[in-house]
């Protein structure tokens, strides 16, 4: 008697390759092409505080890279929003550095870390709540139509 193929093995092989691809892929990172790219891969990886542990500012920190997408130097916070409190500031300076953290080194292409080697990057985190802006017009600003 011959033995029969099992019929889960033809499922199942087409399956597990196609796990094995997409498993690889996944591991490795988009690279990033553009500075648009760099300070949205930033602000995925920031995470604010809780609202309990500080009151929302705005902060801004200027960074630089080198070519392969690791943090040269010292980051340095260039704003915080004049309102915040002590532990408002401390919070949210440890927040930017942790995002910095998780997201670097940066998977730029040759291009890119070229490109950006060295250069500071003002990068914005806003976390404040503006108010609406008020969509009155007024008188003197329109044209006069006679």
């Amino acid at each position: 008697m011959a033995a029969r193929s099992k019929p889960c093995a033809w499922f199942a092989a087409p399956l597990l390759v196609w796990l094995a691809l997409t498993g690889s892929a996944a591991a490795e990172p988009e690279q990033l092409n553009t500075i648009k790219d760099v300070v949205l891969a930033i602000h995925r990886c920031w995470r604010p505080p809780a609202a309990d542990k500080a009151g929302p500012i705005d902060i801004t920190v200027i960074v630089s890279f080198n070519r392969e997408g690791a943090i040269l130097g010292h980051p340095r916070i260039s704003y915080e929003s004049k309102e915040a409190t002590d532990n408002d500031r401390i919070a949210y300076r440890v927040a930017v550095m942790e995002a910095l953290q998780r997201c670097t080194p940066l998977p730029f292409t040759e291009s890119l870390g070229g490109a950006v080697a060295g250069r500071p990057f003002a990068i914005p985190f806003r976390n404040k709540k503006y108010p609406p802006r008020s969509q009155e017009k007024r008188a003197w600003l329109l044209p006069k139509i006679l």
